[in-house]
């Protein structure tokens, strides 16, 4: 390793994550932290702490600046920003970079390349990645134009926001009637939002699943690690993930991997990425999403399949510029699946629940893997994401593992907030769930707020 000095930008489960896969390659750490993580778990993983501001992100995790300044000072030649806060920002990786320090990650031209949607979706079209029927890139002409575009599609049809993600800057459209007034609306709230009034349109697919697959790449050598489904959801966020993606047509699975591969190529993708689908079980057809140029929260269930540590392989990439796998070395051992589990009251609308953690007792086994940030006694924050922790199992097959997650979260006890804990133990043993009959929008179409089947 080239790198021997590592900040990480970034909090909660995810710092810890990095932080070990850092230790065991033998990089010293030093963690960014605001006021009130000085005591954190990530913490005490690292070799040293820099404090970067006070409790709101804005003026701590947020700030470029005083990220920039702290791996500086501390001595690190080298950043790693976990997901959420700037892990997509290129303009963070930029100055990383004019700093002298190296960005664990693709080029902050990729990273503004996938981040505007209009142009990702150009280069998926350009890199032969099936895309949905549509504008095709921003969406332009005159309204009979557009009018005439929509009836060629078909509704229901969706208008996005050429620079949105993570579900946001979407809204659907079922009738003509209402086409010409949602976009103006989506344009005004595009520029009020993301600043850039860009949006396109698609065709709607009802009832779709969420699958999507890891690419690794180094400017010369790209390949996939495989395919997950992230269908469980609530409102646009995912909450289950699993891997391999079950009932999905052998077709389209050797689609969305080779063409994830052909993007990330045509891009000349360095480090660790997803593309990803939807898929219509109707049509068995999958359409390009997104690329998200960073690690997933999902990840794990990759490398129980595949025994790859990804936060590894990023800092190998970034160190040596070269990944060490090969396409034919990667193998697929049985199934994982991950729940994520929030500090979030499912019984009020998902309400974020902070507050003090006075008691948490997580499954034990080889079996299971458990990834959080927090331990008894640690006080939930109204600062920042309600991540709290991920459950992650391993079977055989999908049954065994489906089985495995059930006693896993009956094992698992948090007490002094409320979480999600109990709407994951109704989802994975719904039976929707258990034949693949779920998709993204199931938990607000067909679940009431309890969990249970209405």
């Amino acid at each position: 390793m080239t790198i021997s000095t590592l900040l990480v930008a970034n909090r909660g489960e995810i710092a810890v994550r990095i932080l070990r896969s850092a230790k065991d390659v033998g990089i010293r750490t030093v963690l960014a932290v605001s006021e009130i993580d000085q005591g954190s778990l990530a913490a005490e993983h690292a070799d040293e702490v820099a404090v970067v501001g006070p409790a709101p992100a804005q003026a701590s995790y947020l700030n470029v600046q005083a990220l920039v300044a702290a791996g500086k000072e501390t001595g690190c030649d080298a950043v790693h920003p976990g997901y959420g806060f700037l892990s997509e920002n290129a303009g963070f990786a930029r100055g990383v970079q004019d700093a002298g320090m190296t960005w664990v990650g693709p080029a902050p031209d990729v990273i503004d390349l996938m981040g505007h949607k209009t142009r990702a979706l150009e280069a998926a079209i350009d890199a032969g990645v099936p895309v949905l029927p549509g504008s095709n890139g921003p969406l332009t002409g005159s309204d009979e134009d557009i009018l005439d575009l929509a009836r060629s599609v078909g509704y229901p049809l969706v208008i996005k926001a050429s620079a949105g993600g993570g579900g946001r800057g979407i809204r659907l459209v079922s009738a003509e009637d209402d086409l010409l007034k949602t976009i103006d609306i989506a344009r005004a709230e595009a520029s009020a939002s993301f600043g850039d009034s860009t949006v396109y349109l698609e065709r709607f697919v009802e009832r779709a699943r969420h699958v999507e697959v890891q690419i690794v790449g180094d400017g010369e050598t790209f390949l996939h690690l495989g395919d997950r489904d992230c269908s469980m959801q609530r409102r646009s966020q995912k909450i289950i993930e699993e891997a391999p993606a079950p009932d999905l047509p052998d077709a389209v699975r050797q689609q969305i991997r080779e063409s994830a591969v052909n993007l990330a190529r045509l891009c000349q993708y360095t480090g660790v990425g997803t593309v990803e689908y939807l898929y219509d079980p109707v049509r068995h057809e999958a359409a390009f999403i997104e690329m998200n140029t960073r690690l997933q929260v999902e990840h794990p269930v990759t490398e129980f399949l595949t025994g790859v540590d990804l936060v590894a392989e990023q800092l190998e990439i970034a160190s040596t510029g070269r990944t060490t796998l090969r396409q034919d070395s990667i193998g697929f051992d049985g199934h994982a699946i991950e729940c994520r589990i929030n500090a979030e009251d499912p019984d009020h609308n998902f309400q974020p629940s902070p507050g003090t953690i006075t008691r948490l007792d997580w499954p034990q086994g080889e079996d299971y893997r458990i990834d959080t940030g927090v331990r008894t006694g640690d006080t939930v924050a109204p600062y920042y994401d309600s991540l709290l922790a991920k459950l992650i199992v391993h079977g055989h097959d999908r049954q065994e593992a489906m089985r495995r997650m059930s006693d896993g979260l009956a094992a698992t006890h948090i007490e002094g907030i409320k979480t999600t804990v109990p709407l994951l133990k109704r989802l994975v043993t719904d039976s929707a769930f258990a034949d693949v009959s779920h998709h993204t929008t199931y938990i607000e179409t067909t679940m009431d707020s309890t969990g249970s089947t209405s």
